[in-house]
């Protein structure tokens, strides 16, 4: 699995015209899941994502985790391009992501797992066309 985090102000997923998923101050995750990966490696990233010490505290720009700042919270969006493979020629090779009936359940087993932590998840929706927007 891939994750990408971005520190955000706020972050929004929408599909179409819908809002699918919002949240304030936190992070949005970026996750690709790859071929063969399992339920521990998304409990796994779960677990480090809460206690990544990349939000600003009082005195340092990266002094606090999910965990330490009051209403922090993630959102979790599906990106099966975090596994391209851009080693040969100019077209992206994606052979090696899961494919999605089996990406999705780890996409939410990571999700799961974030909140299991008291982290407040968003989501976005698996295998839409979704524009994130963000400001951060």
């Amino acid at each position: 699995m891939r994750v990408v985090l971005q520190r955000v102000r706020w972050a929004r997923v929408t599909v179409g015209e819908e809002v699918v998923g919002e949240i304030g101050p936190g992070l949005l995750a970026l996750v690709g899941v790859a071929a063969g990966d399992a339920v521990e490696d998304a409990a796994l990233l779960a677990r480090k994502t809460v206690r990544l010490r990349v939000l600003a505290g009082d005195e340092l720009p990266f002094d606090r985790s999910l965990l330490d700042v009051p209403g922090a919270a993630l959102l979790c969006v599906s990106q099966f391009t975090l596994l391209a493979d851009v080693r040969r020629g100019n077209r992206p090779s994606w052979s090696s992501a899961a494919p999605p009936e089996a990406a999705a359940p780890l996409v939410e087993a990571y999700a799961a797992a974030v909140a299991a932590e008291g982290v407040p998840v968003e989501r976005g929706r698996f295998g839409a066309a979704m524009a994130v927007s963000l400001e951060n």
